[in-house]
């Protein structure tokens, strides 16, 4: 019996202002964030979970929708617009 993996869609967020020296690292199932200081880092934390929490509540995945929608959808959830 032979089984299909779902393919499924991930978001990287690279962090490049990082200036103190630590290694900043959030892995979760659908995306993961490295690098940049706290505050960025926090920040694309912060916006790809809500960026998701969206895509959820469209009934949508990353495989479903289209890269204007979803560049619209995570500009509006940046809170640091």
């Amino acid at each position: 019996m032979q089984h299909k993996m779902k393919k499924s869609g991930h978001l990287l967020g690279v962090g490049l202002d990082n200036t103190d020296g630590h290694k900043r690292i959030t892995k979760a199932d659908r995306f993961a964030i490295i690098g940049g200081s706290s505050e960025t880092h926090e920040r694309m934390t912060e916006t790809v979970t809500k960026t998701f929490e969206t895509l959820d509540q469209r009934g949508k995945t990353l495989d479903q929708i289209e890269q204007q929608e979803l560049a619209e959808i995570i500009h509006k959830n940046n809170p640091g617009k």
